[in-house]
């Protein structure tokens, strides 16, 4: 007898019963052809991800939000099978990946990030890196548990506005260009548009070969207010005061403070880690992905 075509690796807890019900119609629809995987615990779907695409199956979808997209997408680049294809199953509570592939004009082959700090420490992100008030914004996120979407999001904003506003001194190299080096209250580099349901790069591709890039320096508390309605209802604004945004493929950086820094909503370090320097580049075309499939 074959073995599955479709490997469901879900997170038990995003969605409740809209992630059911599309788990249900996917076994309804593809029958003995589909492993559904559920996670137990933290990094588990990397574990899971990476297995099934050892063993082959030719496709591997992520059911979840986008903590569940990162693992998945992590453990599909370890097993270093380019021939395996990601699948998604939106169901989780920003799906900042899911929006920017949807606004992908040929999803076929995509690009992933990568982010390296000195001692071997690595991770992929699918979608973005955010540190200063980002990296503050996931911490805060983390507190809340009856919000979901931009309403999450916006409140875990104004608590690190609150909690965590401060201005730190980066030195920023993109690609070949001079340091720069710069007071920064929130830096971000994304491989798709949004970060924590907030789009910061209106003009990222997932296919190009680029990562973008908004860096915000010192910005008073009343800017980032002013800005917040702006950022929800439109996206980042091509000009602001105190905004810088790029285009690049290659980030390397140096903080004077240990750096607290998410990858996709997941924490790659926290200050008690004692990280200052980042590496962060892009890999084109790095992931293949499965399209129109029914779900």
């Amino acid at each position: 007898m074959a073995g599955p075509e479709l490997c469901v690796i879900f997170n038990p807890a995003a969605g409740r019963r809209r992630a059911r019900r599309r788990l249900e119609q996917i076994r309804a629809e593809w029958g003995a052809h589909v492993e559904f995987q559920p996670t137990e615990h933290a990094g588990h779907a990397v574990e899971l991800a990476e297995q099934a695409a050892r063993e082959g199956i030719p496709v591997v979808a992520a059911a979840g939000g986008d903590g569940t997209v990162h693992e998945v997408v992590n453990g599909l680049m370890r097993a270093g099978r380019p021939d395996v294809r990601f699948a998604l199953i939106p169901v989780g509570s920003a799906n900042d990946f899911a929006y920017s592939l949807r606004h992908t004009a040929d999803p076929q082959r995509i690009d992933v990030g990568r982010v390296r700090a000195p001692g071997g420490r690595e991770r992929y992100f699918a979608c973005n890196v955010g540190m200063g008030l980002g990296g503050a914004v996931t911490w805060e996120s983390r507190r809340i548990h009856h919000l979901q979407g931009v309403a999450l999001y916006g409140l875990a904003t104004l608590r690190a506005l609150r909690q965590h506003f401060r201005h730190t001194w980066l030195d920023l190299q993109f690609d070949d260009d001079p340091v720069w080096r710069t007071p920064t209250l929130l830096f971000s580099v994304l491989n798709g548009k949004r970060e924590g349901g907030f789009e910061l790069a209106p003009r990222a591709e997932l296919a190009d070969g680029r990562l973008d890039f908004l860096h915000a320096g010192a910005l008073s508390r009343w800017q980032v207010l002013c800005l917040l309605p702006r950022l929800a209802l439109f996206g980042a604004p091509a000009e602001y005061p105190g905004v810088r945004q790029g285009r690049c493929r290659h980030v390397r950086l140096h903080s004077e403070e240990p750096l607290r820094v998410h990858t996709d909503g997941e924490f790659f370090c926290l200050p008690e880690d004692g990280v200052h320097d980042l590496d962060i580049d892009v890999l084109p075309g790095a992931l293949a992905v499965a399209t129109g499939l029914p779900f």
